[in-house]
């Protein structure tokens, strides 16, 4: 759901009679998405966070939330909006690669930066999604579990927008095949 009210209140009527309902909220946090997707301010785009996962709490405690294009954000910008929308009852935070713009070895430095610097991360998973237009999903996927992800999301062969998504079976292979070098509980 974007973080909109009837987005939310949308979402949750398809999924309430789910085993395990869950609500993914999504909201921009780059400065160039904000200038040029919504326009809005970052005050603006840290209350929307608050109000949208403190709107999906009231119906799931199984709630992810997403800082849309957060490889071109602000770091602090990104760590506030984590720890916000993990205080309002967000349970998975997912960093998305959006665009496609980062490189392993920076993921998995971002990944593993979370915790460092949001106080509250020990309270959700972390999770990533990875867009392949620069051809890195899935590298970024893997070098995402390597610095602390424990959910990955993609498609089946790699379908999705663009130059599309990670692709899952890549992703599962690597874990497979090279188990040992993910140490993965």
């Amino acid at each position: 759901a974007r973080a909109a009210v009837p987005d939310i209140d949308a979402v949750w009527e398809a999924v309430r009679h789910a085993e395990t309902p869950r609500i993914h909220i999504f909201l921009s946090s780059s400065d160039i998405h904000l200038a040029q997707q919504l326009p809005k301010n970052r005050e603006d785009i840290m209350e929307m966070t608050r109000a949208a996962v403190s709107h999906a709490a009231r119906y799931t405690s199984d709630i992810e939330f997403s800082p849309m294009d957060a490889t071109r954000s602000n770091p602090e910008f990104v760590y506030q909006l984590v720890g916000a929308a993990i205080d309002e009852g967000a349970t998975t935070i997912n960093i998305p690669d959006t665009v496609g713009y980062a490189i392993p070895k920076e993921f998995e430095a971002f990944i593993r930066s979370l915790p460092e610097h949001v106080p509250n991360m020990h309270k959700a998973r972390i999770s990533v999604h990875c867009q392949n237009d620069l051809g890195m999903a899935t590298a970024n996927s893997l070098a995402g579990i390597l610095g602390g992800a424990r959910q990955v999301e993609g498609t089946i062969n790699g379908i999705g927008e663009r130059c599309g998504n990670a692709d899952l079976i890549s992703v599962i292979a690597n874990l497979a095949l090279k188990k040992e070098g993910y140490q993965l509980l």
